[in-house]
């Protein structure tokens, strides 16, 4: 990674207020307007990030998140397993991110109630176990219910790179990433939600073009879909060009006896600047962190364990996962655009 101090602050910038124009991370970081669109500009067409439009499915019939992991027996090929799978599992609509070395994968998905990830993890197990890739366990299925769950970051990378760059951040409130709010919209307003998912940067113009109504019909439902939380925007920053080498996840069942105070969001806690997702019911959490190194990882990782370990929040060994990032492939790549059609306009396989 070969940024300029400016390019560092920039990427920084539209990371933390990825709905922020020049002129607000302008005056943030107390640069000109036009020095920040030109480094915007460059970091995007070298590829320095991608922009998402992350739709509130949960206000949209998603019941829920789960999150599944699975041992492997590497007795075949990661790139002959995603070959095989890519129909029958990766295909799903529900599956937004999965990633996967020989012996081991994960996969997101968001879902309108268990049966979908039920079937899904069925058939899962089943081309698997066929196939002899399962060891002596079938896929772990975690399950977070929006209703009885709070996810405090969901793939923010805003702090993670505050500390690579040594950018000094203030630390906000940490709000639960999926609220539940009643939300009704009609046919129309359903089109521009689901075209801002799959165009997140298309100009209003353009999008008003493509689907046959005016272009300030577009700009005052992207507007209101923004402040009104209906669609969230996230910045996804290019994993090899920041350097990172190891994904770490944890599955972490929490003691029954002395669990930390859930409606107090003491989990809160855990969230080290190298954690990028955390999701949590009142028993369980999965976290997922990113590092440049295995120095970074082991500090992390040791942070996080003598926090619940002194608290007495585990009765049990938690379960902790690295992937190389040099070695895993990323198999379906922050993918919302299928499921929200599904949700949102009735759309997809069934």
């Amino acid at each position: 990674m070969d940024l300029t101090n400016y390019e560092k602050k920039v990427l920084y910038g539209i990371t933390k207020f990825p709905n922020d124009n020049d002129r607000q991370i302008a005056e943030k970081f107390g640069m000109k307007q036009s020095t920040v669109a030109a480094i915007r500009k460059r970091l995007k067409e070298e590829g320095y990030y991608r922009v998402y439009a992350i739709p509130m499915l949960q206000n949209f019939g998603a019941e829920l998140m789960a999150v599944i992991h699975t041992n492997f027996n590497p007795v075949i090929p990661l790139t002959k397993r995603i070959s095989i799978t890519e129909e029958k599992i990766e295909a799903a609509e529900e599956i937004f991110f999965s990633m996967g070395e020989d012996d081991k994968g994960f996969s997101l998905s968001l879902s309108k109630n268990y049966t979908s990830i039920g079937n899904l993890n069925d058939i899962r197990t089943k081309t698997f176990g066929a196939l002899g890739l399962l060891e002596n366990e079938y896929p772990k299925e975690i399950i977070f219910p929006f209703s009885i769950s709070k996810v405090y970051r969901f793939f923010d990378f805003s702090h993670l790179l505050a500390k690579i760059f040594r950018i000094k951040e203030e630390k906000g409130k940490v709000e639960e990433f999926f609220a539940l709010k009643n939300i009704s919209l009609s046919k129309r307003e359903r089109d521009v939600l689901c075209a801002m998912v799959e165009n997140p940067e298309m100009p209003s113009k353009e999008m008003a073009e493509m689907l046959g109504i005016t272009r300030h019909t577009v700009g005052r439902m992207k507007k209101k879909f923004m402040e009104e939380g209906y669609i969230k925007t996230i910045v996804i920053p290019d994993f090899e060009k920041l350097g990172l080498k190891i994904l770490a996840f944890y599955d972490v069942s929490l003691n029954p006896h002395t669990p930390p105070d859930f409606d107090k969001d003491e989990l809160k806690d855990l969230l080290c600047d190298e954690v990028i997702f955390l999701a949590a019911r009142r028993f369980e959490f999965v976290a997922i962190s990113m590092h440049t190194d295995y120095e970074m990882y082991k500090m992390c990782k040791t942070e996080i364990m003598q926090k619940i370990k002194e608290k007495e929040w585990v009765s049990m060994i938690p379960f902790v996962r690295t992937y190389s990032l040099n070695k895993a492939r990323i198999i379906k790549d922050f993918t919302f655009p299928p499921i929200t059609r599904k949700l949102v306009l009735g759309e997809g396989r069934g």
